[in-house]
């Protein structure tokens, strides 16, 4: 934070992200060259959202010298946050005193990691598009990943699987089935891995990440089993090799979602939805509703 308090102080303004839960920055009521000069009689004037003004308490520390911090930072909190200086110059020669005023401008936005899941395609030859075996095969296959990563709480959803014929050149026409599944990290009881975390995403991508890297650890051992295998005949189902792939997918908590032309900055951020937009679910964007006049509404009143 000691790098980016010190380009608060002389850029006005600007958009800060503060981790929800977490302190701000310090923000400074002064621009680098003021600092850099003798400033008689300061005074400082903290203006929170909602014009209300900012005293010295336990959500927010204001030191005498100006300086602004907020604690815990919650949705609520977010909002435009201006800073007047006021002080004197005094004219040496009449000693004439003159009050200047400047006021320092910044918006503050809570924000939050997004909930990760991973879409997951693979695809194993078949014998035939018609019979039994394909189905059991794939519930198989789901039993196995499910089991894989139970202990992370994490889980294979939405699975789904289509029966193609593939001409791969210089072999004759091939079954395969295209599998496809997401996992996620929200399998029943998954709550009791955040140990009272107010962060819970902080564990629960953490565990994602895990199951992600044990089933494509799963693939490759299928893929090596299959090419060191003590006889030459070929399993009628197989892992097909190079066939696994894998994409993250971000989601946001309601109230928070995602911008890159509102927030470059943070644009992998989930950013707590602005007056005016609401997000009812985990969806990645805030819907508009001009009814809303909170940060991080989760609905919209008619």
């Amino acid at each position: 934070w000691a790098l980016l308090s010190a380009v608060l102080w002389y850029l006005t303004g600007v958009k800060i992200y503060v981790k929800l839960h977490q302190n701000s920055p310090v923000l400074i009521c002064m621009d680098l060259n003021r600092a850099n000069t003798e400033t008689v009689d300061p005074t400082y004037l903290w203006i929170g959202p909602k014009e209300k003004t900012l005293t010295d308490n336990s959500r927010i520390s204001i030191t005498e010298t100006g300086k602004l911090m907020v604690r815990d930072f919650l949705e609520p909190l977010s909002g435009l946050y201006s800073c007047t200086l006021s002080y004197k110059t005094v004219k040496a020669e009449t000693q004439e005193e003159t009050t200047v005023k400047r006021r320092y401008e910044f918006m503050i936005f809570a924000y939050r990691e997004p909930d990760y899941s991973y879409q997951m395609a693979v695809r194993f030859t078949t014998k035939s598009c018609v019979g039994r075996y394909n189905d059991l095969l794939f519930r198989v296959l789901r039993k196995i990943l499910d089991n894989l990563i139970s202990d992370l709480l994490c889980h294979v959803v939405e699975p789904s699987y289509k029966c193609h014929f593939v001409k791969i050149p210089e072999h004759s026409l091939l079954h395969e089935l295209f599998i496809a599944f997401r996992v996620d990290p929200f399998a029943p009881g998954w709550k009791s891995a955040c140990n009272d975390s107010v962060d819970c995403e902080d564990i629960t991508n953490r565990n994602i990440l895990k199951a992600r890297d044990r089933i494509e650890e799963f693939f490759r051992s299928q893929a090596y089993t299959f090419y060191h295998r003590l006889n030459n005949t070929v399993p009628a189902m197989h892992f097909v090799d190079h066939s696994f792939q894998v994409v993250r997918m971000d989601s946001c908590r309601p109230g928070f979602g995602k911008d890159e032309g509102l927030h470059s900055n943070c644009a992998s951020c989930c950013v707590v939805c602005s007056p005016g937009n609401f997000s009812p679910d985990v969806d990645v964007t805030c819907k508009i509703c001009a009814s809303t006049q909170e940060y991080g509404a989760k609905s919209c009143p008619e």
